[in-house]
This record gives structure tokens, sequence and C-alpha cells, in this order.
């Protein structure tokens, strides 16, 4: 009902009323933020090195994500998956890059569970960015998968068969 009242009556005469009719608590106070504390702090401390691990996880997933991204696009407007390329290593990047971001999700829930936290951002937040894109693309593996087989009945195969490529 107040709120009704408030909506109606112009902001001059609301203000009246809200002076005129609330009673003021020893604790209330008209200045917004006069019980607020702000509190900074600050890191002062180099974050902890990664490693070589780290450093793969990172290169890895930022060539990875892109890799699967263009398989998935390929797989729905062709139905199949990349071609195995020259000696096979179009279809090899492809199969190492599922892997690569299925290995990135595996370690981050993997650390989410045992600390509470995901994987460290790491340098430029580039660990941090290969993790994000690594759960977007399984979102759309999902989603390609489900369309491949609404649209075709099948999943291709990680090896070229009678559907694809045989």
């Amino acid at each position: 009902m107040a709120m009704a009242l408030a909506l109606l009556m112009p902001q001059s005469s609301w203000n009246f009323l809200q002076k005129a009719f609330v009673p003021k608590a020893p604790y209330f106070s008209t200045r917004p933020n006069a019980f607020m504390k702000v509190v900074a702090k600050v890191q002062l401390e180099e974050p902890e090195s990664l490693g070589a691990i780290g450093n793969t996880a990172i290169v890895g997933g930022l060539i990875a994500n892109p890799v699967v991204g263009w398989s998935l696009y390929t797989l729905k407007t062709t139905g199949c998956g990349l071609p195995p390329g020259p000696g096979g290593a179009l279809g090899a990047l492809e199969g190492i890059s599922f892997l690569v971001v299925f290995g990135l999700i595996g370690w981050s829930v993997y650390t989410k569970v045992k600390t509470g936290s995901g994987l460290p951002s790491g340098p430029f937040g580039l660990l941090g960015a290969a993790e994000g894109l690594s759960y977007l693309t399984l979102v759309g593996i999902v989603a390609v998968f489900g369309l491949q087989y609404l649209d075709y009945g099948y999943i291709p195969g990680p090896t070229p068969g009678e559907q694809c490529f045989g």
C-alpha cells in the first residue's frame, strides 16, 4: 500500500510524509553510507607459478578450443567431422583437441571439489580463459552432438567409418 502511494505521489509529498510519520530510531541516520565500511585488500606477494603443466594447459587449451569449434561447425554443416588430412594429421589434431578440452574440464572440476575454487587464473588470465572456453566448448559439444543425432541418427566415431570418409 505504501509503495502504491509512493508511486502516485510527487516526490516532495512523499518526502514530507516520510519525515512526518516515520519515527526515527536512535540508530537511524539520514546519511546514506553512515554505517558502511569499505575495506580494501592488497595482494603484495607474487602469484605462484603454474609450472610446465599449467603453461602446457594454457597453450593446449587456447589451441584446442578453436579446433574443436571448427570440428563442431564442420560436423553440423556436413554431418561428418574434420577430414583426416594428410597422413591423418588433421584428424589427430581434432582428436587430441577433444582430449585437451575434456582434460581441462576434468582438472577444473577436480580442483573445484578439492579446494572450493576453480583453476588459478594464470598469467594474464590465460588459464582462466582456457578453462572458460573449455566449458563453453562442452556446451557446444552437447548441443551439436544432440542435433547430429536428431538430424542424422548417428554420431560419427573417432576414426573414419562407412558414414564419413570411409
